[in-house]
């Protein structure tokens, strides 16, 4: 079955039979069950604006035809901003003063894929209550759709891609003259998606003259894994050094995540692009930061430097934002390369990601690489554990937590345990019968013998 119906949206592969693939049925049940959670928010009679845009993939169009038609057949105004970002819908929600969003994308997943992803009116991802009210609405399949006199109309908005990048310029410690000045040479690998449109785009606005683009034609034919895992990317790497670049970025096909390689084509590392802009920001403002339990501990390292304190949320962008809120963060994410930087928008910006890491980069002084040995170094190591089907997956976290409560245990999300000089984090997959095992330490030798204590576990255990 490759249809994942969540809290956060439908995903799954294109064509197949209905309810175990992302079909047309289920395209249309499932925005009309969101129309309806919408419209219960809504304080007025008036009608429904919502805000649809959607990524590069072959399918999209036809998802989007899809979804825009199900909107204006329950009376919904629809305002399609076409092949965008999904922090570019983001910012156009509230933009529009629209009561909803609707993305088109299946982020990281192959071409095969697509997904639905679901915005309030701040352009914020709708909550797990109201998550779990949607998939009531679905079961229940009471959907009304209008008569001809009272269906919505069908626009089509333009431009938001530009006052996203001018409104990234305009943030304060945005500084695109340091970054004219310090003539830096970037390669972009867009993975032929709409971070081919947004990308080369901005880094011309902050006054990067020579950009290099790699699969920036947004044909949604992606060239290879879209996920930015070093894996993925040894063809950027070997740009980076044939053009003596000082640095490269590739971000994934909604372009809410940023990964970096440096001027000897190595990773900066995917955990690691947090961590710079958040020392960044935390040199100018002073505030919380905010990640989730799974990212680096590089960050409240950085956080503590600065004198300030970190949050730790469960995994998940909508935990994060509402722990950023509940801190008053002043930047935050996950380790993805998920960049949220409330002074633009409370969603991970790949976008100001890129602007605010060049500033700091053209006002230190340092190459990417120089900059990256300033923080402190991580590594990681993420394994599973297969179960039977029938296993109580609760009651051995449970165990877990129990076994290790003479260290620092955190429960909010699975089981993480903190060591004195790394972390296991052991979460449950909702989909398979699998305990994910990732773990940190200050070498990668150091995070396997920290994973493999917890393997030994559950070797003992049975």
């Amino acid at each position: 079955m490759t249809l994942i119906k969540s809290i956060s949206g439908i995903r799954g592969t294109i064509g197949g039979v209905v309810g175990e693939n992302l079909t047309p049925v289920d395209i249309i049940q499932f925005t009309a069950a969101f129309l309806q959670l919408i419209r219960k928010r809504k304080t007025d009679d008036g009608k429904l604006k919502v805000v649809v845009g959607r990524d590069a993939r072959v399918s999209g169009e036809m998802v989007n035809h899809l979804v825009c038609g199900t909107l204006m057949s329950m009376g919904a105004d629809v305002f399609d901003v076409g092949l965008s970002t999904t922090p570019t819908v983001e910012i156009a929600v509230p933009g529009m003063n629209a009561d909803a969003g609707i993305i088109l994308t299946a982020s990281h997943n192959p071409s095969q894929w697509n997904a639905l992803k679901l915005l309030n009116e701040k352009g914020e991802f709708i909550s797990a209550s109201e998550g779990t009210e949607l998939l009531s609405i679905i079961d229940n399949q009471q959907f009304v759709f209008y008569d001809v006199e009272s269906i919505g109309t069908y626009n089509k908005s333009h431009g938001w891609i530009d006052k996203h990048i001018q409104m990234v310029m305009d943030l304060p410690l945005v500084d695109a003259e340091a970054i004219r000045r310090a003539g830096f040479k970037v390669v972009v690998d867009a993975v032929n998606s709409t971070g081919g449109i947004a990308i080369p785009a901005l880094l011309h606005a902050l006054g990067v003259e020579t950009v290099h683009e790699l699969y920036c034609n947004p044909n949604g034919l992606f060239p290879h894994n879209p996920e930015p895992l070093p894996e993925h990317l040894t063809e950027l790497s070997k740009l980076v050094k044939k053009t003596k670049s000082d640095l490269g970025f590739v971000v994934d096909p909604d372009v809410d995540r940023l990964a970096i390689v440096d001027e000897n084509g190595e990773m900066f590392g995917e955990e690691y692009t947090l961590v710079a802009v958040a020392d960044y920001v935390l040199s100018h403002q002073k505030g919380n930061t905010v990640s989730n339990l799974s990212s680096t501990r590089a960050l409240a390292d950085v956080t503590k430097k600065h004198g300030m304190e970190y949050f730790a949320a469960a995994v998940g962008e909508v935990n994060v934002v509402e722990m950023m809120k509940s801190k008053q963060a002043i930047i935050g994410g996950e380790g993805n390369g998920g960049v949220i930087y409330p002074e633009l928008h409370y969603g991970r910006d790949a976008l100001v990601g890129i602007a605010l890491f060049l500033t700091q980069l053209a006002t230190s002084g340092k190459t990417c690489s120089g900059l990256r040995k300033t923080f402190p170094d991580y590594h990681m190591s993420k394994n599973k554990i297969n179960l039977a089907p029938d296993t109580n997956v609760d009651m051995i976290l449970a165990e877990i937590a129990a076994d290790f409560g003479h260290e620092k245990v955190t429960t909010i999300d699975g089981v993480k345990i903190d060591f004195e000089d790394g972390w296991v984090h052991l979460r449950k997959s909702n989909t398979e019968p699998i305990i994910r095992v990732y773990a940190e330490g200050k070498s990668v030798v150091q995070a396997k013998e920290l994973a493999d204590k917890l393997l030994d576990w559950m070797k003992n255990r049975e």
